[in-house]
C-alpha cells in the first residue's frame, strides 16, 4: 500500500514539474510584481501580473475615484480594486484618479507574451464550421455569456486566493492559436485540464453561480461563476452540473464533473477567467 502511495505521489510531482517547466518556457514573466504610483503625493498601491493576460489588484484611498480604460472602477469599503489586461493588450495602459475634480493619469507598462500554436485535426466538419441551422442558437448563447461578462457585482470574492478547479494534465494553454482541421481559428482563451470523465470540478474561490447550462453548442455543460468587480470564470464541457443559477458556492465546493460535451475531442475542463471583456490567463492566478 505504501509503495502504491509513493508511486502515485511521484507521478503527481512529475506532472507538476513538467507543467511548471512548460509554463515557464512560454511565460518568462510569471512572477507577481508590486508597484506604487504617486499622484501628487497620493499613493496608489498595485500588485499582480503586469503582462498580457494578467490581473492586478490595487488599493487607493476609499474616498477617491479611480478609472481604467474609461471605466470607473468599483472599490471595496477599504479602497481595493482590480484591473485586467487582455491577451493582446498594448504595451501601455493608463490608470487615472480624480483629484480636485481633475483626472490625473499614470502609465503602466504591460509586458508582451509569445503564444504557442496548437493544431487539432480530426474534428467533425460541423464542429469546425457550424451549420447555418445552428447560427441563431449560437448567437443567443453567446449573447447570454456576454451579458454575464458585463456584470460589475458588489461582491468582494475576487480578493481571495485562487485554487486550481480540477486535477489533471494541462493539455491546452492560454493564448495559444488553434488550427482546427487546417483552418486557423481565434486564440484559446483558457486552460485545458485533461482528466477522466467524472473528475470533480471545484470552485476556485467563493462565488455566485450566474450560468448553469447543460448543453451549449460550443461548450456543452457550462458553468459561469461571478467573483465580483467584473471578474467571472467559465467551466466548460462538463458531464454533470451540481449547482443552480443564484447559488452561493464556497471555495473548494464541487460544482460539476469533467466531461467531453459540446465541441470537444476528449474529456477535459476548459477553464477561463475574464475581467469584463478582457480575457485573463487563469494560470497567473493560482499558486
Amino acid at each position: 500500500m505504501n509503495n502504491k502511495i509513493e508511486i502515485e505521489n511521484l507521478k503527481n510531482n512529475l506532472i507538476k514539474t513538467l507543467f511548471f517547466l512548460f509554463f515557464l518556457k512560454i511565460n518568462p514573466c510569471i512572477a507577481k510584481e508590486t508597484l506604487t504610483l504617486d499622484y501628487n503625493n497620493i499613493k496608489v498601491f498595485l500588485e499582480g501580473n503586469f503582462i498580457q493576460g494578467g490581473l492586478v489588484k490595487g488599493k487607493i484611498d476609499s474616498n477617491l475615484s479611480v478609472r481604467f480604460k474609461e471605466r470607473l472602477l468599483r472599490k471595496t469599503s477599504k479602497g481595493f480594486f482590480v484591473i485586467g489586461f487582455g491577451r493582446d493588450h498594448p504595451k501601455i495602459a493608463n490608470l487615472s484618479i480624480k483629484i480636485n475634480q481633475n483626472w490625473i493619469s499614470k502609465t503602466l507598462n504591460i509586458k508582451k507574451r509569445i503564444y504557442k500554436t496548437q493544431m487539432i485535426n480530426g474534428l467533425e466538419k460541423k464542429m469546425v464550421t457550424p451549420p447555418k441551422s445552428f447560427y441563431d442558437r449560437i448567437i443567443r448563447e453567446n449573447k447570454a455569456i456576454k451579458n454575464i461578462r458585463h456584470l460589475d457585482s458588489d461582491i468582494d470574492f475576487i480578493f481571495e486566493e485562487f485554487n486550481w478547479p480540477a486535477k489533471g494534465i494541462i493539455s491546452g494553454v492560454f493564448g495559444s492559436q488553434r488550427i482546427l482541421n487546417g483552418k486557423p481559428k481565434r486564440p484559446h482563451y483558457g486552460i485545458d485540464i485533461a482528466a477522466k470523465k467524472g473528475t470533480s470540478v471545484l470552485a476556485p474561490i467563493e462565488s455566485i453561480v450566474r450560468m448553469a447550462e447543460k448543453d451549449l453548442y460550443y461548450t456543452g455543460g457550462t458553468i459561469m461563476l461571478d467573483h465580483g468587480h467584473g471578474v467571472t470564470s467559465v467551466y466548460s464541457h462538463l458531464s454533470l452540473i451540481n449547482v443552480n443559477v443564484g447559488d452561493k458556492v464556497k471555495k473548494g465546493q464541487k460544482i460539476g464533473e469533467i466531461g467531453s460535451t459540446g465541441r470537444s475531442t476528449g474529456p477535459h475542463l476548459d477553464w477561463r477567467i475574464n475581467w469584463f471583456l478582457e480575457r485573463l490567463d487563469p494560470a497567473l492566478l493560482v499558486p
